[in-house]
């Protein structure tokens, strides 16, 4: 929880009082999709730590990674669903602030993250878990959710 915290809550709060005061631009009820986007992204958070404890008998941490390849779930639809949820969680909050800082930031989150997915993450878990993983990379799109 300290990472995602400390993207998804500790640095927009200290962008956003670092911003100085803009008269609000968007429609009020508008302002509300970024608290269900941010609603969305928690409760999605929360799910995927809950696969990897039970299904994955291991953590979101390095320390402590699964021990299985977890493909159910909502990684059934994304192979990245965490920082999907962590990226919905800043998305929502540059939306319901009206804050292009914030959104500037989810761009490079987002970016940092791929780079991490690509050169780390990826070539780890495959060289983990091999054809099991390569089947599920076949099956699941990296990012954008696919529901069939």
């Amino acid at each position: 929880m300290l990472v995602p915290g400390t993207i998804a809550g500790y640095v927009p709060y200290r962008i956003l009082s670092a911003q100085s005061e803009i008269a609000p631009l968007l429609p009020g009820g508008v302002r509300f999709v970024g608290i269900a986007a941010m609603a969305g992204g928690v409760l999605g958070y929360l799910w995927c730590a809950w696969d990897f404890a039970t299904k994955g008998l291991g953590t979101p941490a390095p320390i402590d990674p699964p021990r299985a390849l977890v493909a159910q779930g909502l990684y059934r639809y994304v192979r990245n669903p965490m920082y999907v949820s962590v990226l919905l969680v800043l998305l929502g909050e540059s939306v319901f602030f009206e804050s292009r800082r914030l959104l500037l930031y989810a761009g490079i989150v987002w970016l940092v993250v791929h780079s991490f997915v690509l050169i780390y993450e990826e070539p780890t878990l495959r060289r983990k878990f091999g054809a099991a993983y390569d089947e599920y990379c076949r099956r699941v799109p990296r990012w954008l959710p696919r529901f069939r």
